[in-house]
């Protein structure tokens, strides 16, 4: 029994165990899955063709950095010489892409160009920017806080933001000048924010096919095994090492989750110094070190304790002196960025009386503005307690500038000390000088940099999930694949150039391979290219549209090497015109040295056919050039002077033949006959058939001619002769109509009587006079009218002495507001308008004593009104009455109308 017992306890115990090791290898097959749901994301954008200056290396740093990333795993989208609009709508469509990709996701965004800071702000610059002033800076440009608040408010595992912008200014001079370089920030957590010079300092611009910066930093993220702090920091050794100390990168990370670009195996060669040796390293103290190793340590470290520990130990050392300003620089780019962050008059004030000629004291000062504040100073203010004391006196000779160079020839610098292995290992042999990338040849399109191959034991962590352009991502190794991609990107670089036509059908043959599964060396060399985002693909597909256009109509397609884009959008036209605004000798003319004639809607086009917007088309009056110049023009139309020789005619001025209403003259009949049809009465007998003069008389009875010179005649004894113009009637020339006394006859035909038909022609017409501005009309006379209007103005009493006595009497006529007596005048208004401050009788009588005034006898006493108080009025509803219906009205009776009416 007791062996049972035992037995059934060990069979228990034994399930138990399995149990434990299945939940144990579900949870690890579970942690597996998520990890390799991990996505990397990158975008990358080189901006380098500006209109004050092209940037030599800021598209190829792109296309490095983008290659380099895609070996390791990310998904990346760039493009290069972007525009505002175009940046921002990329950046949109990349932010929507993070959003989509999981907490887990990893992401890395680049930008090379020219960067800004203003007012505590760094800004990256579109290749349009134009910047005039410092208040076109957030207007012209991307505003870098933009992008890290964006991001920071994504779930995501590992943020990188590298600004490699930091170059010398290109903007025009103010007099109120930026701070040169980039401003110090903060990041946000799970965040790292890197640039390629340190805040307030430049960086030389190279002269090699790529900067040093980004050929560094690619160098870093290609080693196996290290952290994100750990590539940054070996990135900023070896730029000093590389430009002799002339660029000191910098970075501020938060980071916190471990992360890797890329993984080293576990049989690969120890490396030259261990991880416990350089871990020693760093928590060393500088004064341990030799003077050559304290500069190395100091900078590998970059922060302030570590350069005044270096200066503390060596302070006569050559390196002193490079190291003093490195911690001025720093020094006061914390200051201000604290005085930026506590923004309030006396922070700037504060600022102004520590660095009156500082960097930032013009942005100090503009801030003062905003709050209304004394621009300098005050005797008296509240100072602010910074967390560095203020800069000593040797410090001020590298800040009292708006930027500081490391390489200024003023300051003449000893070079630095070349950097031991216990730092940093030499850069591996086939990663020392890379050989320039191939010039790109479409639109947006980021140079693609000849790949070097990564080492054997060195790959990318297995959870990443491969992005869909895994040709580097699965060849990393494969020199074979490496050598096509890279044979064919240049082979392909000399076929469009020799080819342009050829290259569009070429693109979409190897399209149609790729999705149907073909692997080929021009299908690996496409997808080996760094895609556009999806906004820029529009973009340059309808550019590639245009210039096929342009191609057809005979321009010429770009050279080998020449940029696409040359400070200008694919939305426009290509240029024509060198920087010296001159035309270009690099493109002809349509139809030039015996070249054939643009197309027509895509044909080509025929005989005596005009080319749309051709200026020489064929118009009335305007025929084509005579001889053998017609089919250069495509105007193959009669010649000016008929049909002639053009061998004979060569050499000969073609006379512009006169047109007749705007049509060419034929061969009809002449001028003067067509003159004598048209204007029978102009040429009389008597002059031998020319023209007669006119007379007043001509003129006024409506006779018009039109001289024989208007209608285009060329005759010898017309050349000489001007031409009067002629009178219109009612803006058009005078035709032939009845006379002006035919028309008055039946217009009014009673002023012509048989009485006066002979004296009517010597007789003298009287003006009218005018009511309201117009003729007065054949109505009844003035005294019939007011007797019509006010029959009790006239009774039977004065009748007579309106027609026998008062005929002598002068009567005053009255005027209204528009200074005629019209019809509709009243006597009493006239007169309180003409005399309005008094009494109308009265003045009457004062002024015509014997004349008597006519008005209405009152029967009745005049009512006499009193003002009374107006009652309060009080709101109530009244019922409303119904219409009553309308009586229908008797007809018929007496008295009453007829019933038909």
């Amino acid at each position: 029994m007791a062996d049972n017992g035992q037995r059934i306890a060990m069979q228990t115990l034994l399930k138990f165990l399995s149990l434990i090791v299945l939940i144990a290898f579900g949870a690890a097959s579970a942690t597996g899955a998520l990890a390799q749901e991990q996505k990397r994301l990158a975008f990358v954008i080189g901006n380098g063709a500006y209109q004050s200056g092209e940037l030599a290396t800021a598209a190829n740093d792109a296309g490095l950095i983008a290659q380099t990333l895609q070996a390791a795993g990310f998904d990346v989208v760039g493009a290069r010489d972007v525009d505002q609009d175009s940046l921002r709508g990329a950046l949109r469509d990349f932010l929507g892409k993070v959003s989509a990709a999981g907490p887990d996701a990893v992401v890395f965004v680049y930008l090379a160009g020219h960067g800004v800071q203003f007012e505590g702000e760094n800004y990256f610059l579109p290749v349009d920017a134009q910047i005039a002033s410092p208040a076109d800076v957030p207007l012209q440009a991307m505003r870098l806080s933009d992008v890290t608040r964006s991001l920071a408010g994504l779930p995501t595992k590992v943020n990188i933001v590298v600004l490699d912008a930091a170059r010398p200014d290109a903007l025009p001079k103010m007099s109120q000048p930026l701070a040169g370089g980039l401003a110090l920030v903060d990041p946000d957590p799970n965040m790292l924010i890197a640039f390629n010079a340190a805040p307030g300092t430049v960086a030389p611009e190279g002269k090699g096919p790529y900067g040093a910066y980004a050929q560094a930093l690619a160098e870093m993220i290609r080693e196996g095994g290290l952290s994100v702090d750990e590539v940054f920091d070996r990135t900023r050794l070896r730029v000093n090492e590389m430009t002799q100390g002339a660029e000191v990168p910098w970075h501020a990370s938060k980071i916190t989750a471990p992360f890797v670009f890329f993984d080293r195996a576990a049989d690969a060669p120890a490396p030259k110094v261990s991880e416990a040796e350089s871990r020693s390293n760093r928590t060393r103290a500088i004064q341990d070190f030799d003077a050559r190793d304290a500069y190395i340590a100091a900078l590998d470290r970059d922060t302030m304790r570590g350069y005044e520990d270096f200066l503390v130990a060596y302070p006569h050392d050559p390196m002193a002196k490079r190291v003093r300003a490195i911690v001025a620089a720093r020094r006061e780019a914390i200051t201000w960025r604290e005085t930026w962050l506590e923004d309030t008059p006396e922070a700037y004030w504060s600022y102004l009386r520590r660095y009156p000629r500082g960097p930032h004291a013009w942005d100090a000062r503009r801030r003062l503005e905003h709050f209304d504040a004394a621009l300098e100073p005050p005797e008296e203010f509240t100072v602010y307690e910074y967390d560095l004391p203020p800069p000593p006196e040797e410090e001020i000779i590298y800040i009292d500038r708006p930027v500081l160079y490391f390489d200024d020839p003023d300051f003449d610098f000893e070079p630095p000390p070349p950097i031991t292995v216990i730092f940093l290992p030499p850069p591996p042999p086939d990663f020392i000088v890379l050989p320039p990338p191939p010039p790109p040849v479409d639109v947006f399109i980021l140079p693609t940099p000849v790949f070097v191959p990564i080492p054997v034991f060195i790959n990318p962590p297995r959870h990443v999930v491969p992005p869909p352009n895994a040709i580097i991502f699965n060849n990393i190794h494969n020199t074979t694949v490496i050598n096509t991609i890279n044979t064919t990107i240049k082979n392909e670089t000399i076929d469009r150039a020799a080819q342009p036509s050829a290259g569009v059908q070429l693109d979409r043959r190897t399209a149609r391979k790729t999705m149907e599964g073909a692997v080929g060396g021009r299908a690996d060399a496409l997808a080996a290219k760094v895609p556009l985002p999806p906004l820029l693909q529009k973009r340059a597909a309808k550019f590639r549209q245009a210039t096929s256009n342009q191609q057809q109509q005979g321009a010429l397609p770009p050279k080998p090497g020449q940029r696409v884009i040359q400070r200008q959008q694919p939305d426009t036209s290509p240029e024509t015109s060198s920087r010296t605004g001159k035309l270009s000798t690099d493109h002809a003319l349509p139809g030039a040295d015996g070249k054939r004639l643009p197309l027509v809607n895509g044909k080509p086009a025929p005989d005596g056919q005009n080319l749309p917007g051709n200026k020489l088309k064929r118009q009335p009056g305007r025929q084509g050039v005579s001889g053998g110049n017609q089919e250069a023009i495509g105007n193959a139309g009669p010649d000016r002077t008929g049909k002639q020789d053009t061998d004979r005619n060569r050499g000969k001025k073609l006379r512009n033949l006169p047109a007749v209403n705007g049509t060419p003259a034929d061969n009809g009949q002449s001028a003067r006959e067509k003159f004598r049809q048209n204007n029978p009465k102009a040429l009389s007998e008597r002059s031998g058939g020319k023209p007669r003069k006119l007379t007043r008389k001509d003129l006024s009875a409506g006779q018009s001619v039109v001289e024989p010179n208007e209608q285009g005649s060329a005759a010898a004894s017309d050349k000489g002769r001007k031409v009067r113009k002629l009178p219109t009637v009612n803006r058009m020339p005078a035709e032939n109509r009845p006379s002006v006394r035919e028309r008055l006859r039946k217009n009014t035909p009673e002023m012509f009587s048989d009485d006066n038909q002979g004296s009517a022609k010597s007789k003298k017409f009287r003006r009218l006079p005018s009511v309201s501005g117009g003729p007065t009309d054949n109505g009844p006379a003035v005294q019939k009218r007011l007797r019509r209007n006010s029959p009790t103005l006239f009774s039977d009493e004065n009748q007579g002495s309106a027609s026998g006595n008062d005929r002598r009497r002068t009567l005053r006529r009255l005027q209204n507001e528009e200074g005629s007596a019209g019809r509709d005048v009243t006597v009493q208004r006239n007169f309180k308008v003409n005399r309005p401050n008094d009494n109308a009788q009265r003045q009457f009588r004062q002024e015509r004593p014997n004349e008597q005034v006519l008005r209405r006898q009152r029967s009745e006493p005049r009512p006499e009104f009193r003002s009374q108080p107006r009652p309060q009025m009080q709101e109530r509803s009244v019922p409303r009455e119904k219409p009553q219906p309308k009586k229908k009205l008797s007809c018929g009776q007496q008295g009453e109308p007829a019933c038909n009416q």
